[in-house]
């Protein structure tokens, strides 16, 4: 499968190697995109390597004539933002798109393939009444994606994040879960919906 993994501004940024790494070792293609912020936390380099594949951070780099979030949106038949901090959230619940992930996943909203989001974030931020209810908003059916054997595409299926202790010294629920968990959510929808 073609996977798209949005990487963001979290501590937990670092895990999304680890998370490559698992995607490919099931024979998947990962490419991914990272915003501004996920660059303070990891590097495109490291990226970019453990994928094998050129790193996506903007929005302006047209090449040949192509858009490259247009194209991105096109080639993934698997969308996954890990970690997903409640900014992105809350952008995509709310149709924002002022960067290239919220852009991309603006884009692939109306394509029928699994989405994933595995939030990463404080307790405080986890817990807050807004968080909650932007994801209950990304986990909703639409009901114009329906595939074989009549089986609905939620919006996203949320891979919910671990309790442990958090980079700020709390401990709580908000810790982005272990990118095995993380591989294994996505393998076990993928082999549900019979796409692979």
């Amino acid at each position: 499968m073609k996977i798209l993994l949005g990487v963001t501004g979290s501590i937990a940024a670092y895990k999304a190697c680890d998370i490559i790494s698992g995607l490919k070792a099931n024979g998947h293609d990962v490419k991914v995109i990272m915003t501004e912020s996920a660059k303070q936390f990891i590097t495109e380099m490291s990226l970019a390597s453990i994928s094998g594949n050129v790193v996506t951070t903007t929005m302006w780099n047209e090449l040949n004539g192509k858009i490259d979030h247009i194209d991105l949106a096109k080639w993934a038949n698997v969308f996954v933002i890990a970690p997903a901090t409640a900014n992105i959230i809350a952008k995509i619940a709310n149709g924002i798109c002022d960067d290239v992930l919220s852009t991309i996943a603006c884009v692939i909203e109306g394509k029928s393939i699994p989405k994933f989001i595995a939030p990463a974030m404080n307790t405080s931020m986890w817990e807050s009444p807004r968080t909650q209810r932007n994801l209950l908003s990304l986990q909703q059916y639409n009901n114009k994606e329906i595939i074989h054997k009549h089986l609905y595409i939620k919006r996203y299926n949320v891979i919910a994040p671990d309790e442990g202790l958090l980079a700020c010294g709390d401990t709580g629920e908000g810790k982005l879960a272990n990118p095995r968990k993380i591989v294994e959510a996505i393998q076990l929808k993928l082999i549900e919906m019979e796409l692979i």
